[in-house]
């Protein structure tokens, strides 16, 4: 596909628009992306919409119904090029050329087999069509999770991790308690509500029998599948876990179970999952549809998930606190490395969360 990135000076504004209102289907539209749509017509926008759910409109279609006839010879931003296929609607293209738009500006190419090709349709049709170069990295961060997808056997995953100022993610005594204030423990349940699956270490079910649902956040489409990695499957018959696993789906990914304890995990409903590595496990559950995973800890599995560079964004909440002397730090797992050696992860995101800050960081190129 050739890419025009020829751009007018507003078009940056307009798409940071179309931005705002895409991730507004957070949570919601997967396995497809989340995009948004501007509809502008003599620098004033018409109509606007976005994907609000798995199977409803496209953005674009929304942004175009709300503009009516006031479409006509208009600009429409969208954050992802217009789909040319039918599959649970109409292609977007279709929406566009009936419209009688005069340009499209798409943040980023789709290079989905099936959805792309739209912006060689419209411009066959005469549609002045720009695709990528106007607020592209962040159209493609906003929808990491879908373009990883495409090309790997694995879910995207996000490793989060709360800690104080000194990295530390408990205190000298390991007894349970927050770090972060309740802006960040909100933000966590909105990173879980956004992902097929959020995955732990046994040792913190066995210390803190987590239920890793989604509560203080708005409830997303599909409650996101619990996952425990858990050689022995040592998982507890009274965790909350296995008591709510008939209605939350949980999996236990094991190597060496004992039996008689394996089956009466699997009577409560809990999902065994035998695999001998994590990258084995990843490509499993990949197999079972999880394509986004959020892992919450603890530092043993924190340290395996990047020690074997299956980190695809690190994301850190750190609390204004010092924890001194015995506290566990956070990367004490890791072998050590020279500052020289030490490879550098790109800051993608920050921002303030009450007394906290929040971190996101991508792998090294």
């Amino acid at each position: 596909m050739s890419i025009d990135r020829a751009t007018q000076p507003q078009d940056a504004v307009w798409m940071r628009r179309a931005l705002d209102l895409a991730a507004r289907g957070w949570g919601q539209t997967a396995p497809n992306p989340m995009v948004g749509s501007v509809v502008v017509r003599d620098g004033v926008v018409v109509g606007e919409g976005w994907h609000t759910a798995y199977g409803a409109p496209h953005a674009e279609v929304e942004a175009l119904q709300r503009a009516g006839e006031a479409a006509r010879g208009a600009t429409v931003y969208v954050t992802l090029e217009p789909c040319d296929h039918h599959g649970q609607t109409p292609p977007c293209t279709q929406a566009l050329l009936a419209a009688g738009v005069a340009r499209v500006v798409a943040a980023c190419a789709d290079t989905s087999p099936n959805a792309g090709g739209g912006a060689e349709r419209l411009r066959a049709a005469g549609i002045d069509v720009t695709v990528g170069g106007v607020e592209e990295e962040s159209a493609r961060e906003l929808n990491a999770d879908f373009f990883h997808a495409l090309t790997s056997a694995r879910p995207f995953v996000r490793l989060k991790l709360a800690m104080s100022i000194d990295g530390a993610i408990a205190d000298h005594t390991r007894l349970p308690g927050w770090l972060t204030g309740e802006e960040s423990r909100c933000r966590v349940h909105g990173l879980r509500a956004g992902s097929d699956a959020v995955a732990v270490g046994i040792g913190t079910v066995l210390a803190d029998d987590p239920h890793l649902t989604v509560r203080d956040a708005p409830a997303p489409r599909v409650p996101p599948v619990r996952v425990v990695f858990d050689t022995s499957a040592r998982l507890p018959r009274t965790s909350h876990l296995a008591r709510t696993a008939t209605e939350v789906p949980v999996v236990d990914v094991c190597w060496a179970p004992e039996p008689a304890h394996a089956a009466a995990l699997e009577h409560c409903g809990v999902t065994l999952l035998h695999a001998a590595t994590l990258g084995a496990a990843l490509e499993a559950l990949r197999e079972r549809g999880v394509r986004s995973l959020l892992v919450e800890g603890g530092a043993a599995l924190a340290a395996a998930f990047l020690q074997e560079a299956l980190v695809d964004r690190l994301v850190i909440f750190r609390a204004p606190l010092v924890l001194g002397g015995g506290s566990l730090n956070a990367f004490a797992s890791l072998p050590g490395a020279r500052v020289a050696d030490a490879p550098r992860w790109r800051a993608v995101h920050s921002e303030r969360l009450g007394d906290d800050e929040l971190s996101i960081y991508a792998p090294p190129r």
